[in-house]
């Protein structure tokens, strides 16, 4: 059943080709046309500009075209269309969770870093409220897969995923592009910058974004239709200002800001108990509420040189204000009854400081390249579920903090009416760590590449979780009796991480690699329900996961082709994961819990290949695709449900994937050009926790993009016809257990017109 589905996605996409459209070198005469090149990308992945090709691990670069279609998207998840073995856990409507080759929880709580490590410019990205960007003005994309440390400034156990924004220079130029589509969207977005004198230079960009609600809130059973808004809006705005300094002798200093925000409405999840169709949601509304998130940034970047050495420094603040709500039960009368519907409401601040320094050199048959990271972060989160309407006094935060430690469940006078579930979390987290990465040439083909890292954390948490009731009391939750949910708790980890590699160059365009790297990420707290003490014990706490990864690879570019492939296996000890967790309490007996805990064990191997051809002139064929198989080992029975994991596949790791993609241009007239680009994914099923339950799992499918350009290149001026989804699939992009199971679900088709004028 799974083949055959994974098959028809497959046909589905066949007529298309693939994804990272590559860019192709021109030559001058009309010979020397007929020998097309694709153009070598030179990235900054290893942090030193270098094209692919030397780079000892899977590296994948999204520029060019596909980089400008990527500007247009509605997060940094998008980014998975053109990719595989990389997919994305979206929920709340702006938290993404990322998972490489498998490797990565699924979990949505906003105080835990994902084990794909997300950069913006350099800046890494602690919080997965964060890794929801709003693209805009995107240079590129810089993926790599397996366990990183040695080169970036945080350790990750999954990969790194870096979002490069395009820089100011003395060249003047910008943009303005306006786009309108179904569901009344409208996507303004432009760009420019120029210098201001032969040393200092400028950038300016923003983006503005808003669209009604994509899914439909229908009626179900007896309960009346809700609000459309239940089905999500979208109202984003955002701008970035960038001011260049190059200094005689090659030093630079660059400042750069960005502000953004997002006022629209979360999609309400669906709940598997309905009876709805495609694209369609069923919810009385009472949770909806105007989403209020804020989003900020300031960083210094410089780079100079002193003797031999090349010095690199990378000053940041990020930081975030969020306020939303949506219906969390995702049903329009639970347990039969439209005032227990239950709703949910976060209310969070973050603030991220952090320092990066490298310093690097070459030696005639070396390079290398030491370096050192610092961060500091504060967390703040109100978590708020709530049933029936509340009244005045909750709603507007007024109860006085009286009642009883112990007091739980709604007011047993009149059990129907509101009774709100408050959990208050505060976090601090410092982390510190040195790190190298160094090339050997053993050779003049044969390179020894050599990383280490060590780092430091100390994570200090606190809180407590309330019953907050109708009359107007508050009482600390205190479940089975255990003692008040009020506490508090400090983990200190550290850990030594590393990779090593040997690259051959069989020729100046092809090379073989062999790797092997490990990688860590932190255990941490629970920051949702805290239903007693257990919470801030270190029985409530997740442990830190790490991978070893072994990884063969091959890689050429010849001329107008190029391939890699490469085949992995990766060891994942401790995988974090939200699963039902039983606890052992001092009095001898258990409690269950919902939490972000550690399994036993997993595996993640497979094979990988990617292919870039231009066959002809204007015509560029890209084709990727990943098989990958992956298990979870779980032995013991500490979680008290051992036999739910023990032989699944992790989440979210479909078995299959494949990417298509085409660009074909014509030269209409001397300066009258026309354009089509395709994009398609498809993957085989997969599921959407550690459960491995064929109700949470979601069927193989395969989505289309599409677009078509003519650029009328005298007036600088292109105009589009756009589609995304066109196979209009209706999927489940995350999901998680309660009254049932609720999933969130993908936009349905959409389409729409764009016209860009460059100046």
């Amino acid at each position: 059943m799974r083949i055959l589905t994974f098959r028809r996605a497959c046909l589905a996409s066949a007529s298309l080709a693939f994804c990272a459209v590559p860019a192709v070198a021109q030559t001058g005469t009309d010979s020397e046309d007929t020998v097309r090149k694709l153009e070598t990308v030179a990235v900054t992945a290893t942090r030193r500009e270098e094209s692919t090709l030397d780079i000892p691990a899977s590296v994948t670069v999204l520029a060019g075209e596909i980089a400008e279609e990527a500007s247009t998207l509605d997060g940094a998840e998008g980014v998975t269309q053109y990719l595989t073995g990389v997919e994305a856990a979206v929920a709340n409507g702006s938290q993404v969770a990322f998972q490489i080759r498998g490797i990565g929880a699924v979990d949505h709580q906003a105080l835990t870093p994902t084990a794909a490590a997300i950069y913006s410019d350099g800046v890494f990205l602690s919080s997965n409220v964060q890794t929801s960007l709003f693209l805009y003005d995107l240079a590129r994309a810089e993926v790599l897969k397996g366990p990183q440390g040695t080169l970036y400034g945080r350790n990750a156990s999954s990969g790194a995923i870096n979002f490069i924004s395009t820089r100011p220079s003395q060249d003047q130029d910008g943009y303005l592009r306006a786009s309108y589509g179904n569901f009344n969207r409208i996507d303004l977005s432009g760009a420019g910058g120029a210098a201001l004198n032969d040393r200092l230079s400028y950038r300016i960009a923003g983006r503005y974004l808003s669209q009604d609600p994509a899914l439909d809130n229908v009626q179900s059973d007896a309960i009346p239709r809700g609000p459309d808004a239940a089905g999500g809006k979208r109202d984003e705005f955002g701008l970035r200002g960038q001011l260049l300094y190059e200094a005689p002798g090659g030093s630079t200093l660059l400042l750069r800001g960005h502000y953004e925000e997002d006022n629209g409405i979360n999609t309400t999840p669906r709940n598997d108990s309905l009876n709805v169709g495609d694209h369609e949601i069923s919810s009385e509304g009472l949770g909806l509420k105007d989403t209020d998130n804020e989003f900020y940034g300031l960083a210094l970047e410089g780079e100079t040189e002193i003797g031999a050495w090349s010095l690199y420094s990378l000053s940041a603040l990020e930081g975030y204000g969020q306020d939303y709500g949506f219906d969390f039960d995702g049903t329009p009368a639970p347990f039969g009854n439209p005032n227990l519907n239950a709703n949910l409401s976060y209310d969070r601040s973050f603030l991220q400081l952090s320092q990066e320094v490298r310093a690097a050199r070459e030696f005639d048959r070396a390079r290398i390249l030491i370096g050192a990271h610092l961060a500091y972060e504060d967390f703040s989160q109100d978590y708020l579920i709530w049933c029936g309407q509340l009244d005045p006094q909750t709603l507007a935060g007024t109860c006085p903090y009286v009642g009883t430690a112990g007091r739980v469940g709604p007011d047993p006078v009149s059990p129907l009416t509101a009774v709100s579930l408050l959990t208050h979390i505060g976090q601090e987290r410092t982390t510190a760590a040195l790190f190298t990465y160094n090339d050997f040439d053993l050779s003049d083909r044969l390179t020894l590449t050599l990383g280490a890292r060590y780092t430091f954390e100390d994570i200090e948490g606190s809180g407590y979780g309330q019953h907050v009731f109708t009359d107007g009391t508050r009482g600390l939750n205190n479940r089975d009796g255990v003692g008040a949910a009020l506490g508090e708790n400090n983990i200190e980890e550290s850990k030594f991480t590393g990779n090593a590699a040997l690259r051959y160059a069989l020729s100046p365009d092809t090379s073989i690699y062999a790797s092997i790297a490990n990688g860590y990420k932190s255990g941490g707290f629970n920051g949702e329900v805290q239903n007693n003490a257990t919470s801030w014990q270190d029985e409530g706490l997740f442990g830190a996961e790490t991978v070893t990864s072994y990884e063969a690879g091959f890689k050429t570019a010849r001329g107008n082709f190029a391939f890699d492939a490469a085949a992995f296996y990766q060891d994942y000890d401790a995988p974090q994961a939200r699963i039902f967790v039983s606890f052992d309490l001092p009095d001898g007996s258990q409690i269950t819990s919902n939490s972000l805990s550690n399994l036993d064990e997993a595996l993640s191997y497979g094979v990988e290949a990617d292919t870039r051809w231009s066959p002809l002139e204007g015509l560029d064929l890209t084709a990727s695709v990943t098989w990958l198989e992956t298990e979870i080992e779980q032995t013991s029975n500490t979680a008290g449900n051992a036999a739910l994991f023990d032989g699944n596949p992790l989440p979210f790791a479909p078995e299959l994937s494949a990417t298509l993609g085409l660009r074909q241009e014509w030269q209409l007239a001397d300066n009258r050009r026309a354009a089509i680009q395709a994009n398609a994914k498809a993957k085989s099923e997969y599921y959407l926790d550690a459960e491995g339950l064929d109700a949470r799992s979601q069927d193989g499918y395969a989505t289309v993009d599409a677009s078509a350009t003519l650029y009328l290149d005298t007036r600088g001026l292109e105009l589009s016809l756009w589609g995304r989804n066109l196979t209009d699939e209706d999927v489940a992009v995350s999901g998680y257990g309660f009254i049932g199971y609720n999933t969130f679900r993908s936009d349905p088709r959409q389409y729409g017109v764009a016209a860009k004028l460059t100046f």
